[in-house]
């Protein structure tokens, strides 16, 4: 039988009423498995590495704002962070927004 016409099937038409539910049961549950190893397990890994990269933030370092801005950090707040995106040019974002550091990214040439 394919998936489909497992999922479709009306409870009691095999014959065995029990045994068409434990089907239905057995389905939802393999869904649930499904979903949770493809999508809920590797984005709450995603979270927690963003939150240690965060932690981890110091002075110096230089970053990328969910924005796109390049920038090299000088200042970190409880909730925000003064980032230095040219010299003498200083913004303040909310800390939640800078995603990822930026040692391996290459900052765009004109």
């Amino acid at each position: 039988m394919n998936l489909l016409s497992i999922l479709l099937q009306a409870p009691g038409a095999t014959g065995g009423s029990g045994a068409s539910s434990y089907t239905g049961i057995l389905m939802m549950v393999l869904i649930f498995v499904v979903f949770y190893f493809f999508m809920i397990r590797p984005q709450s890994k995603r979270q927690k590495e963003i939150k240690k990269q965060r932690e981890a933030m110091q002075p110096g370092d230089r970053v990328v704002t969910s924005g796109g801005i390049y920038g090299k950090v000088k200042e970190i707040k409880d909730t925000t962070v003064i980032i230095e995106i040219a010299e003498n040019v200083r913004i303040k974002v909310d800390k939640n927004s800078v995603f990822a550091t930026a040692e391996d990214i290459q900052t765009p040439t004109k």
